[in-house]
């Protein structure tokens, strides 16, 4: 039975209604400075932590709950008779309520502003005492410091004349040691990240200590293969747009290459924005774009995608940056899809596509942001990075040749610059007219990628007469330039910098060709 709580919190979300409906069942609440001053101002009878513990709040409020007769009567187990003769001699009532939330240090650190000193005044040293204790013994008390937990926990007292179950109350423990856990990982990688100067004048954007922490979403069917087992886990804040706000809608449980697939289309058909076409579609297959078109609607776009590798897109990853329309699914449903992926579905596509059970439907709403930073996982370590986020603008762009390109052309580079930068490298792009025309992905030689793409086109039926050729990183040799313009380009797109740039761009003039150069090179291993 729970007589006596406290709460103590920085989020104040929701607290008053749920202290107010403690009280009317009976509930002594203890609290402390702001919060207190909330429950008095607002009529619920509440007992200062000072006056209850006979000591006073200290330290500018560095020392509030830190007491004996705080800490006994949460830790104190109430099957242990000797323990509650302890808290009779000592005259320390239980607390069987603990409900508290710690002082904002991410946020604060966040603020560009912050400075070593605010950052310090914000690390909470009673709220996660209180926290871990009471978590510590959850099987007599309740503890919480999540505010979307206050209604169903209280709807529990209601149902259980004041009592809480013990599977709720272990629940509620782990999330407490996994909040103050992820609280604690803040803290060291916001300190280690700091130089060794007094002056702290310098942040690293790598910490010595890394602490990452994530929730996990569900298991997967499986990992990569059928005999690997998977679970997928979201970032704890989910930025806008990202594929962790995904919500399925039917379809078979997702595996491990489901996702990572899903990524990799959902990220490029997010990046084709900006463009005189507005509607996108992007087909992967085994997290490379096989097919990538604009299009005035859905249907053409997809259309257009799927011309360049039909075969590819058997079994592949589908992706659109507007609503899949009825028209665009009764196409759809003529091919074996994995995974379909759009902002929002219409319910002439969903009634189309609900005959098909085994697709699995993600609706993602269309935002902007990204990671924060990569993370790749190698034997015995861990690389990280900031995500390669860069979208090379028109300005960015140079003409190295002495022929200069169209405004079509410019287009299709940039479009073809676009869909090369989610392909494995070395990748070799070629495209027009805002769609792929051939994909050469993930091969050990650039020449032999330039080839395949090619080779792609041709057993597509399409023709490259004419066509911009977008390639990741350099040509070491004009070998490479050489095999796409026999193909038929007329313009290429690529970063520079090889020590045979003069060499590559001599080839170009002489085949006649335009070369851009943009500065910088997108790798994707």
């Amino acid at each position: 039975m729970i007589k006596q709580a406290l709460i103590s919190v920085s989020d104040k979300t929701g607290v008053l209604d749920f202290a107010r409906a403690l009280s009317a069942l009976g509930v002594n609440i203890l609290s402390t400075g702001g919060t207190a001053k909330l429950f008095a101002d607002n009529g619920v009878p509440v007992t200062e932590v000072a006056d209850y513990t006979g000591f006073p709040e200290m330290l500018d409020g560095r020392v509030k709950t830190l007491h004996p007769k705080v800490h006994g009567g949460i830790l104190a187990r109430r099957d242990f008779p000797e323990h509650m003769a302890k808290l009779v001699e000592h005259d320390m009532p239980t607390i069987d309520m603990v409900v508290v939330n710690l002082y904002p240090f991410q946020a604060t650190v966040a603020k560009d502003s912050c400075t070593l000193e605010d950052a310090i005044e914000n690390i909470d040293i009673g709220g996660p005492t209180m926290l871990r204790s009471a978590a510590k013994n959850h099987k007599d008390v309740v503890v919480l410091c999540d505010p979307s937990d206050y209604a169903a926990v209280l709807a529990e007292i209601k149902a259980a004349d004041g009592a809480v179950s013990y599977d709720t109350k272990f629940m509620l423990a782990k999330k407490v040691y996994a909040h103050t856990a992820q609280y604690d990982g803040a803290i060291t990688n916001y300190l280690t990240s700091l130089g060794p100067t007094k002056e702290h004048a310098s942040r690293g954007a790598y910490p010595q200590t890394l602490n990452v922490a994530f929730e996990k979403v569900q298991d997967m069917r499986y990992g990569e293969n059928p005999h690997q087992s998977a679970a997928f886990y979201r970032d704890l804040q989910v930025c806008e747009g990202a594929l962790g706000n995904y919500r399925q809608l039917q379809g078979k449980e997702l595996s491990y290459n489901n996702i990572a697939d899903a990524d990799a289309a959902w990220e490029c058909v997010k990046s084709l924005g900006g463009f005189e076409q507005s509607a996108a579609c992007v087909i992967v297959k085994h997290a490379n774009p096989c097919g990538v078109a604009l299009g005035g609607n859905a249907a053409e776009a997809y259309a257009r995608a799927l011309q360049t590798d039909p075969t590819s897109a058997f079994g592949g990853i589908i992706a659109f940056n507007t609503e899949l329309d009825g028209a665009t699914a009764e196409q759809i449903a003529k091919l074996f899809v994995e995974v379909l992926i759009a902002p929002s579905f219409s319910a002439e596509a969903k009634h189309i596509l609900s005959s098909k059970q085994n697709v699995r439907m993600l609706e993602i709403p269309l935002g902007q942001g990204g990671n924060a930073m990569d993370y790749k996982r190698v034997g015995g370590g861990l690389l990280v990075q900031s995500p390669d986020a860069k979208n090379v603008a028109l300005g960015d762009l140079r003409v190295v040749t002495k022929l200069q390109p169209t405004q079509q052309q410019l287009q299709d580079l940039m479009f073809a610059w676009r869909v090369a930068k989610f392909v494995k490298s070395n990748a070799i792009v070629f495209c027009g007219n805002n769609m792929t025309l051939g994909v050469g992905a993930g091969q050990m030689s650039r020449i032999d990628s330039a080839r395949i793409a090619s080779i792609k086109a041709q057993n597509a039926g399409l023709a490259l007469a004419g066509s911009v050729v977008a390639s990741d990183a350099f040509f070491p040799f004009r070998d490479g330039l050489d095999v796409v313009v026999d193909a038929g380009a007329s313009c290429v797109i690529q970063p520079g910098g090889s020590m045979r740039d003069q060499e590559v761009i001599d080839a170009a003039d002489e085949r006649g060709v335009v070369m851009l150069y943009t500065g910088t090179r997108h790798f994707r291993h």
